[in-house]
Order: structure tokens, then C-alpha cells, then sequence
């Protein structure tokens, strides 16, 4: 069972950042493709970005982004931590929403079965 950890979210302004972070304690973290998803009220829970490893290339990450969120967000991972973040820029008020950490994403953008808790980014206009 991996356990995932976020943390980071709050209140903010629209045009401000903020970065979330997701830690876990399993030791074969860097096998693991690891996404954010966010849920708003009244919607379903939706993609907002990936990392994966290259199945040939050491080293090498591939990065998939919501068409929402393209040149705002960023994700990133450090292996030696354990840990993936997600820098969020120029946020929206659209941009509020629960966001939730997921390791072992079958596809880009289909979720694994590991979930973080979640935690809550409010975007004030």
C-alpha cells in the first residue's frame, strides 16, 4: 500500500502561486508514475498533470498537462525525497479545487489506484 502525503495548498489571489508538494515513505518511489488530479465543488475529479519515466532513456521524464493548465503549471519529482510537486502560477478563481496526489497512473492521464488525502487551493478574484 503506498501511503502519499500532500501538502502546500491555501487561500491565495487570483495571478499568485502556490507549489504543493507529495511525499511517501515507499522506497520504490521512482518506478512509480505519479499525477494531481482536483475535484471542484459539484464536479468530477480531473487530470492536471503526470510525470513518468522514459522506458529507455535513464533518467528522462515525460510530463503531461490539463489543456487548463498548460504553461501555468509545473510538475516535477525528486526521486532522492520521495516527493513530487506541482508549482501552480498565475492561478485562476477556476483553479480552486481539492487537489489530490495519485501514484501508478496506467496511462498520461488515467489515475493509479494510491490517492493522497488531498488539500484544498482557494483562488480569490
Amino acid at each position: 500500500q503506498v501511503q502519499l502525503v500532500e501538502s502546500g495548498g491555501g487561500l491565495v489571489q487570483a495571478g499568485g502561486s502556490l507549489r504543493l508538494s507529495c511525499a511517501t515513505s515507499e522506497s520504490t518511489f521512482s518506478r512509480y508514475a505519479m499525477g494531481w488530479f482536483r475535484q471542484a465543488p459539484g464536479k468530477e475529479r480531473a487530470f492536471v498533470a503526470s510525470i513518468r519515466a522514459s522506458a529507455s532513456a535513464f533518467r528522462i521524464y515525460y510530463t503531461n498537462y490539463a489543456d487548463s493548465v498548460k504553461g501555468r503549471f509545473t510538475i516535477s519529482r525528486d526521486n532522492a525525497k520521495n516527493t513530487v510537486y506541482l508549482q501552480m502560477n498565475s492561478l485562476k478563481p477556476e483553479d480552486t479545487a481539492v487537489y489530490y496526489c495519485n501514484a501508478g497512473l496506467g496511462g498520461a492521464s488515467t489515475p493509479g489506484d494510491y490517492w493522497g488525502q488531498g488539500t484544498q487551493v482557494t483562488v480569490s478574484s
